[in-house]
């Protein structure tokens, strides 16, 4: 019998249209749009509710920096730029710190090359008259590749070095030129500079 309903044509049930004495006022509101409605209405009064009592029990010597150093622009807190003003012995004391840590990773980088190319190197070097367990030629090539990496990260650093090092002895007192090409020994593509000798006491 379930299958003979089933087969009947059934009357297609419609949503109620708005009347036309009140097209004016837009479409008829269907109970789906009042539960949107109703969600986004109390959504807005909980978030009311809980601001409201954030206030009421705020602490009135609450403070934050960013109170001072941020300002309302349009409704809208923006954070204030100031650009403070190092004074030379702070910008070489940030420099030196900054040539410390350049160095320091160099450093850490030059033992970790000096650790896996002599387990690469003990690796390749194995006695024939001993007993040989072969590692994994994955392992093996992944190792080649780390230190190659390693390698290239080493020259990098050293560069930024060179270069960091060489900023922070232009920032020093002295009276210094930028040499010619035709004066260096040995040309290169860096600037090189030359001190003028000075006596000391």
């Amino acid at each position: 019998m379930s299958s003979l309903r089933n087969a009947i044509p059934r009357r297609a049930h419609k949503e109620r249209a708005q009347p036309q004495a009140r097209k004016k006022f837009g479409l008829l509101e269907k109970h789906k749009d009042y539960f949107v409605r109703a969600q986004a209405f109390h959504k807005k009064e909980e978030t009311l509710r809980s601001l409201r009592e954030k206030a009421a029990f705020k602490n009135p010597d609450e403070f934050y920096f960013k109170m001072v150093n941020t300002r309302m622009v349009d409704g809208v807190h923006r954070p204030e730029s100031r650009a403070r003003n190092y004074s030379h012995e702070e910008l070489m004391l940030m420099k030196t710190q900054d040539i410390g840590y350049v160095l320091q990773k160099l450093q850490s980088e030059k033992k970790k090359i000096e650790k896996l190319s002599a387990a690469l190197h003990a690796l390749n070097n194995v006695p024939q008259n001993k007993h040989v367990y072969y590692a994994d030629d994955r392992k093996t090539v992944a190792s080649y590749r780390e230190l190659e990496e390693r390698k290239g990260r080493a020259n990098q650093l050293e560069k930024l070095y060179s270069d960091m090092a060489l900023q922070k002895e232009l920032q020093k007192p002295g009276r210094k030129r930028k040499l010619r090409e035709d004066e260096m020994v040995f040309p290169s593509t860096k600037p090189v500079y030359k001190w003028r000798a000075e006596r000391k006491r």
